[in-house]
């Protein structure tokens, strides 16, 4: 009966319910798969939401998205798009076998995350001092030259902007938080190297979770940054 111990060559065998160590990896990644179609329901409410919103007061909400620095997320955009690039490259330095370039990689991947969440907080702080953070009953403050749109204030049309804004980087910034928490027990477990083929495969399986973020903040950037015209 095969078990989870170490063969002689270091390989990893098979838990008890599976056949094989490729059919393992697959069940690993298709249970990943599952939880982000889960995840991909809570943030596709907020999409959702911001497209129906957008449609009916869109002047409002592209005015409310020129306070929103621009700059800042950019540079947040490169730095996340990096970290894409740094995770896939510690994949494929897990495959072949190589721990020193694996620890590095995910370093990388780990130090362009929290410099991402650094840079994220600073705009969130200077939102807050211009009183554009609609949250925990804090103070809103926005000026506009637009007429109002029909009978509701286009300050509360902009609230609604913020508040989904908020959610969204809210929600965005946990997820980078609980990927960063990965990361830092996949480096222990590189740094230890006692089993690189299941050090392989979990990887891929964070990497898919860290994929998920860029995709994730490839849309925030597109809805509430650049869709100011």
């Amino acid at each position: 009966m095969p078990t989870s111990n170490s063969g002689r060559s270091g390989e990893s065998r098979p838990e008890v319910q599976f056949d094989d160590m490729e059919q393992q990896r697959h069940a690993g990644l298709l249970g990943m798969w599952v939880f982000l179609l889960t995840e991909l329901l809570l943030f596709g409410a907020i999409f959702a939401s911001f497209a129906i919103l957008r449609v009916r007061h869109g002047a409002v909400f592209a005015e409310a998205a020129g306070h929103l620095d621009l700059s800042l997320a950019a540079v947040n955009t490169a730095l996340l798009l990096s970290s894409g690039l740094t995770m896939a490259l510690a994949e494929l330095s897990a495959g072949a076998r190589l721990r020193r370039a694996t620890i590095g990689w995910l370093q990388a991947t780990m130090a362009l995350g929290a410099l991402f969440l650094a840079i994220k907080g600073f705009e969130w702080y200077s939102e807050f001092r211009h009183q554009l953070m609609p949250v925990l009953g804090l103070p809103f403050h926005y000026s506009s030259a637009l007429a109002a749109p029909g009978e509701q204030p286009v300050a509360a049309v902009a609230e609604l902007f913020f508040n989904l804004y908020f959610i969204a980087t809210g929600l965005h910034a946990v997820h980078m938080l609980v990927g960063l928490g990965i990361l830092a027990v996949m480096l222990a477990l590189a740094r230890r190297w006692r089993r690189p083929d299941r050090i392989d495969r979990q990887l891929r399986i964070a990497g898919l979770y860290w994929a998920f973020i860029d995709v994730v903040w490839i849309f925030i950037f597109t809805c509430f940054y650049l869709l100011r015209a």
